[in-house]
């Protein structure tokens, strides 16, 4: 390569340095499409300069690199307080295998709810309806386990706090601005208001 290819093109570790960013999440975010990135016919992955320095330029990030570097904050959050037993939440210590496998699958599902409305600008969208409908399969699962609604609610709580704990780190690490950040909170509670909404709701139709 020339010294002129060289300056004009960077490694993933030279690009993400400029960037300002980790290594991993500038792959990622190449992987998604949302960065340009040349492949080497040895695989290695190199970055123009110039967009490197055009990301650079435009924050905030998009919103797909947002919700990919929330997504991953929150999952490895959630894994990290549930692999230790003394900080895993009391309502889940009574739960079978079986019980903690459909309620991992209710959280995918409730993650991507959020990952994609976090991603638009519809405060009416669809996606609202989606996270009622997983408040009531958490209520579901919530009365089948025998759990009383504060237990439900609190499982919901958990999942948001990862959220909103997720996205409260995004402006340091991803060079979030204020503005944007306090946008995802916001579209956050949004969906995790609706599902608790739901939650109860589902229980009071039990009752009656």
């Amino acid at each position: 390569m020339s010294d002129k290819e060289t300056a004009t093109y960077l490694s993933l570790s030279a690009a993400s340095k400029l960037l300002g960013v980790h290594a991993s999440t500038l792959r990622r975010w190449a992987d998604e499409g949302a960065v340009p990135v040349y492949i080497t016919p040895g695989g290695h992955r190199r970055f123009a300069r110039t967009d490197i320095l055009a990301l650079a330029a435009r924050r905030p990030l998009p919103s797909q690199s947002i919700s990919s570097v929330l997504a991953s904050k929150a999952l490895a959050q959630t894994r990290n307080e549930l692999a230790h037993s003394s900080s895993a939440p009391a309502w889940m210590h009574a739960m079978s295998e079986q019980e903690r496998l459909a309620w991992r699958r209710v959280g995918q599902q409730l993650m991507g709810v959020v990952l994609r409305y976090v991603s638009t600008h519809d405060e009416q969208s669809p996606l609202l309806d989606e996270a009622r409908a997983i408040g009531h399969s958490y209520a579901r699962l919530a009365r089948a386990a025998g759990l009383p609604l504060t237990d439900a609610i609190a499982a919901a709580l958990f999942f948001r706090d990862s959220l909103v704990e997720a996205a409260m780190d995004l402006p340091e690490e991803a060079h979030v601005r204020p503005a944007e950040s306090a946008r995802l909170l916001r579209r956050i509670s949004r969906v995790a208001n609706e599902v608790q909404l739901a939650v109860v709701s589902g229980y009071e139709t039990t009752e009656e």
